[in-house]
């Protein structure tokens, strides 16, 4: 039974050789039906087979190959390697093992975003023409779990069999293991031309080791002098100490002189962009405005500007046209003109500065805006006082004891008591002259009878700071103060905001403070 199967068996694999044979010349006949039968013959019998294009296909001409070479601890490093289409991957990693050093195991390459196989070939995976692009990832001896001995010991056998040399051939001098080795037999010719040659018995000059840091990671030995590994980048060891004596060889020194003169030259353009920059900064503060120097949309008209066209404010950096920022200057009613910039979600509080504001306006426009100024601080201030000469623009802030002031413009002496000017009258006189004239003007005693109806109606408020008489014809609930400028709600006919001023919620109405209105008639317009 053990004969007559193993004749069954040795029937079987002739008949698949055979019908392998026949697939293989159908194929390259181009006969499909009976490659067909023979492959499906083939299938039905599961005979172990093995299919490859033959070598004959696949393009014998040599290729460069672009090669980026990266680890974790470097950048990709650019290669290029002399290859052909039909070598598979292993014989790729082979070729950079034996010319680079790094053994395989640590290899991992990418072609066309896959990860290729050791069996498969180079053309299967799109490498045809000069210039194709594959990386090639270095992953850590540590992580490949190599050895150094292992590495050692694999590189100097690889090296030995691209000499053609066997490793068993290459015994240790003396080894018990091995006869001696005969003699050869030098031509006489060769021994008259050299009558000083060594005796081949004499002993080998001991070994001298050459200078140098062995890298920790890819073992290469490099010169002491080199702060990176010549051949995967990684840093020299910081314990490293250079041995004592050790000249630098031409190569070395050349390469110190390059790093002195690049090392001198950026020293140099670093203190050049320094003083460049601050010339840059000395031109800049000695002009009034600071143009874009890119183009801009103007945040207010939409409008676009050129190069040049645009203003840039030193203290937000916000970007408008002239002719926006000019009229924002102008409808201002503060001293202080705050940046236009606003969104949905930002207001900038920047504000302009004195001589940006000058720079923008004229000089007719610029002394408006100054005497705004002036009369903005004298109406705020509790402690000023205006000279009660008709047309005089003097005034000034007073003490506690302080009780007259002589107007430098007008040069009259005014009572801050009873605030009016009266010469050649002390204060009683002037009050008691005061009463005699109004029960005699009629025009006088009228208008105030009016103003008095207006207060207790309604139409008209005493300003809670200056106590003037303020009346609101139409429109929003929050008004202004002609003469101290204090913001006023007038629902509640008390300020707007608390002590410190515009915003400060710890007082005024609150209007909306939390979602709350101030008041149930409140506009809510403020």
């Amino acid at each position: 039974m053990r004969l007559a199967g193993t004749v069954f068996m040795e029937e079987a694999t002739k008949k698949g050789e055979q019908q392998a044979l026949k697939l293989a010349a159908a194929i390259r006949g181009g006969d499909e039906k009976t490659a067909q039968r023979c492959a499906l013959w083939l299938a039905e019998q599961r005979i172990p087979l093995a299919v490859q294009v033959k070598k004959e296909v696949d393009p014998q001409q040599d290729i460069r190959l672009w090669v980026g070479v990266e680890d974790a601890h470097m950048s990709t490093v650019p290669i290029f390697l002399k290859v052909r289409p039909c070598m598979t991957l292993a014989s790729l990693k082979d070729m950079v093992f034996l010319h680079y050093g790094f053994p395989p195991s640590v290899q991992q390459w990418v072609v066309g975003q896959r990860l290729p196989r050791d069996h498969e070939t180079l053309q299967y995976h799109g490498i045809q023409r000069d210039g194709d692009v594959a990386y090639l990832y270095l992953r850590s001896a540590k992580a490949a779990k190599l050895r150094k001995d292992t590495f050692q010991r694999e590189l100097e056998r690889r090296q030995l069999e691209e000499l053609g040399i066997e490793e068993s051939s290459l015994l240790p001098r003396g080894s018990a293991e091995t006869a001696p080795a005969p003699t050869p037999r030098v031509p006489s010719a060769v021994l008259d031309a050299d009558e000083h040659m060594e005796d081949p018995a004499a002993p080998l000059p001991a070994h001298i080791p050459k200078a140098g840091w062995e890298c920790p990671i890819c073992t290469f030995v490099n010169k002491p002098t080199w702060p990176g590994c010549e051949m995967c980048c990684t840093e020299r060891p910081e314990d490293y100490v250079m041995p004592d004596g050790y000249q630098p060889d031409k190569e070395e020194v050349v390469r110190l002189q390059k790093e002195e003169d690049a090392l001198r030259q950026y020293e140099q353009a670093k203190e050049k962009r320094k003083r460049d920059n601050y010339q840059q900064l000395l031109q800049l503060d000695g002009q009034s405005l600071v143009l874009s120097e890119a183009a801009v949309d103007c945040p207010i008209c939409f409008g676009t500007l050129e190069p040049g066209e645009g203003v840039t404010l030193r203290e937000c950096l916000h970007s408008f046209c002239k002719d926006c920022l000019k009229g924002t200057i102008l409808n201002s009613q503060e001293p202080e003109v705050r940046c236009p910039y606003i969104d949905q979600k930002y207001s900038c509080p920047g504000q302009l500065l004195e001589r940006e504001i000058k720079a923008l306006l004229s000089p007719a426009e610029y002394q408006r805006f100054l005497d705004l100024g002036i009369s903005v601080a004298e109406n705020r201030s509790r402690c000023s006082y205006h000279c009660k000469t008709t047309d005089c623009r003097g005034w000034c802030f007073f003490e506690d004891d302080v009780n007259e002031f002589p107007c430098p413009v007008c040069l009259k002496v005014n009572c801050l008591l009873c605030k009016a000017i009266h010469e050649n009258m002390n204060c009683k006189e002037y009050q008691d002259d005061l009463k005699i004239r109004a029960e005699n003007d009629q025009a006088a005693r009228q208008t105030t009878e009016m103003l008095m109806k207006m207060v207790e109606k309604g139409d008209a408020m005493y300003c809670p700071v200056c106590q003037i008489i303020i009346q609101k014809k139409d429109g929003c609930d929050w008004i202004l103060c002609t003469m101290c400028r204090t913001e006023i709600c007038w629902v509640t006919k008390g300020p707007r905001w608390g002590p410190a001023g515009s915003g400060d919620t710890s007082g005024g109405c609150r209007c909306r403070l939390n979602g709350a209105a101030c008041h149930p008639n409140c506009h809510n317009c403020h």
